[in-house]
């Protein structure tokens, strides 16, 4: 890490402290019973979703892909046409500027069941009302199983450079979304809201989709990634494990959290040095934060906690929460540059907040998440908001 930017690291906890409640402030905050503080938000967005077709992938021609109809594909976000190429080819790379011209309607389509599904089986979970089962089942079907509308279970052809690559490793960040697809499956498999019979070709995408996340050059190459590309592909891994009940792949994630995330993506004083040396420091910090916690609420059990986890150093999940919470609750706190774009539209109601707040039994992460926007329309928050409904996730 070079000197500056362990002057500004040393800046930003300097006013983390400044700003953190005392704590009488926080004994004065009630937690939350995350249910019941969702249960309007989470019965308008299902009802909304009730009369929605199922619409995949397949709905939407990529005439840019080496792939074919069934094969989810996507262009890098930051790449751009090269100005001194006639024809733009291969394109460049400008770090941290999304380009509205790329492909996007395979990943708004998943954005899409992600969050209807989420919200179905969410829904289902408060009410018992069959009739969001019933809905989640359908686009679940169309999504993974039906032969003419199914997803291919693979990531080959994601994040593709034009004239480059026809895909990366790097790709498999884009299912993300599935997480809470999957946190919706077996919820209504535990309440009775899934049928064997439709269970078991859902399930059997979902575990030859782990098989290929977990061998394949794509899948291997993102897992060994130190920042939050290395992170999200453990937080797929462990929500699709613990949905099939793969009790082996789920430890190790545990192993790989304890032994590669925490020590090789967080500084001593809980930040994130690879993502705060982006072009988009603080989005990418808050992402990383938010997909580590997922990572401990997935995984953690009585006998093995990861919120409780420690470094020999005292690095924990714990101190990167109470770094990052200061600049989530006042922004104008932050020391390092804005980000080149979307700066002004963090933070929002990161699940690492309410997951954090339950786990250490802090009110005050759980009082920010309750002020924080739910519900960003912005297409670039939405694609790094995997987790929507966190009533899913707890009890």
């Amino acid at each position: 890490m070079t000197t500056s930017f362990r002057l500004l690291a040393a800046a930003l906890v300097a006013s983390a402290l400044a700003a953190a409640p005392t704590g009488a402030q926080t004994r004065q905050i009630s937690l939350v019973d995350v249910a019941a503080h969702d249960r309007e938000r989470v019965l308008k967005a299902a009802d909304a979703f009730l009369a929605d077709p199922p619409i995949t992938i397949t709905a939407f021609k990529a005439d840019k892909s080496a792939g074919g109809v069934h094969d989810y594909f996507s262009q890098a976000d930051y790449s751009w046409p090269d100005p001194a190429k006639p024809d733009g080819l291969p394109y460049v790379n400008r770090d941290g500027w999304s380009n509205p011209d790329t492909f996007q309607d395979h990943r708004r389509a998943m954005v899409r069941f992600a969050r209807g599904v989420g919200a179905l089986g969410a829904a289902f979970k408060m009410t018992g009302d069959r009739k969001y089962a019933d809905a989640a089942v359908a686009h679940l079907r169309a999504w993974f199983v039906t032969p003419e509308t199914r997803m291919n279970p693979s990531l080959r052809f994601s994040q593709a450079i034009l004239g480059s690559v026809t895909g990366r490793g790097v790709g498999i960040i884009d299912t993300i979304h599935l997480i809470e697809v999957a946190a919706a499956i077996e919820v209504l498999g535990a309440r009775g809201g899934l049928a064997p019979a439709d269970a078991a070709p859902i399930k059997a995408w979902f575990r030859e989709y782990l098989t290929w996340l977990t061998t394949s050059e794509y899948g291997i190459d993102e897992r060994e990634r130190g920042n939050n590309h290395g992170t999200c592909w453990v937080m797929q891994v462990a929500a699709f494990a613990r949905m099939l009940g793969d009790q082996a792949t789920l430890d190790d994630c545990r192993t790989r959290f304890k032994t590669w995330l925490l020590p090789n993506q967080m500084f001593q004083d809980g930040s994130f040095p690879l993502e705060m040396r982006r072009t988009k420091p603080y989005g990418y910090a808050l992402f990383q934060l938010d997909q580590l916690a997922t990572v401990a609420q997935i995984l953690s059990t009585p006998r093995d906690d990861l919120w409780a986890f420690r470094l020999p150093d005292g690095r924990s999940l714990r101190l990167a929460v109470e770094f990052m919470y200061p600049f989530m609750a006042d922004k104008s706190r932050w020391r390092l540059p804005a980000d080149v774009m979307y700066f002004d539209y963090w933070p929002v109601r990161h699940a690492a907040l309410v997951f954090a707040g339950l786990a250490y039994r802090e009110p005050k992460y759980v009082n920010l998440w309750k002020k924080l926007p739910a519900d960003p329309v912005m297409t670039e928050i939405q694609r790094n908001m995997p987790v929507r409904y966190p009533s899913l996730w707890v009890e």
